[in-house]
Order: C-alpha cells, then sequence, then structure tokens
C-alpha cells in the first residue's frame, strides 16, 4: 500500500467491513446468548486488529472502528416507531462496552515493528 489511493481505499473498506461486523455482531449476541456475544466480541476484536496490522498504523483500527460504531449507534437508536434491535439488556451491553473495550486494548497494544531497509 504505497499510494495513497490504496490507502484510502483501505479505509474506506475497512469502514465499510466496521460496519457490517457491527450489524452482525449485534445479531449474533441477541440471538445466541452467552456465546454469540462471545463470537461477536471476537469477531470485532479480529478486526480491529487485522485492521491495523493490515494497514501497517492505527488508522486502520480508527477506520474500522468508525464503521463498527457507527452501526451500533445506529441500530440502537430505533425508528419513531418503537422498534429497535437492542432492547437494553445485558447482552447489549457487554456487546457496546465490550467491542469499546476491545478498541482500546487494540489500540494500545505495542507498536507495529518498523521494517528496516
Amino acid at each position: 500500500m504505497n499510494t495513497p489511493a490504496a490507502r484510502y481505499a483501505a479505509y474506506a473498506g475497512l469502514l465499510v467491513l466496521g460496519a457490517l461486523v457491527g450489524t452482525a455482531g449485534a445479531l449474533v449476541q441477541a440471538a445466541w446468548l452467552p456465546l454469540g456475544l462471545l463470537l461477536a466480541l471476537l469477531a470485532t476484536a479480529a478486526l480491529f486488529y487485522g485492521g491495523m496490522r493490515a494497514t501497517g498504523n492505527q488508522l486502520g483500527l480508527a477506520a474500522a472502528g468508525g464503521g463498527w460504531l457507527l452501526a451500533v449507534i445506529v441500530l440502537s437508536l430505533g425508528r419513531p416507531e418503537g422498534d429497535g434491535l437492542f432492547g437494553g439488556g445485558l447482552g447489549e451491553l457487554l456487546f457496546l462496552f465490550g467491542g469499546m473495550g476491545a478498541a482500546v486494548i487494540c489500540a494500545t497494544v505495542s507498536r507495529l515493528p518498523q521494517s528496516t531497509p
């Protein structure tokens, strides 16, 4: 990823992938509690760490995390009719805070090793 266009495409892809993982995680954690919650959190952490490793910097983590957070926030708002994906239970809170915790942990992991020419 030497060209700026390739980097921007990777960040946009991670943003979309983050939104997809956030949406899938919101559905899975509610359907198969407690194993679904564990699966959703593992997928979230893998996305965050993989985004950081794939781009070689923490902007990949931020792009994936931004897409994930945007999807989770939009799904938690619901509609004016009262329909919402999150019911406000313990599993939903653990998914939200666990995902944010995974992002913080991945962001504070030791820096990526710099390659020497």
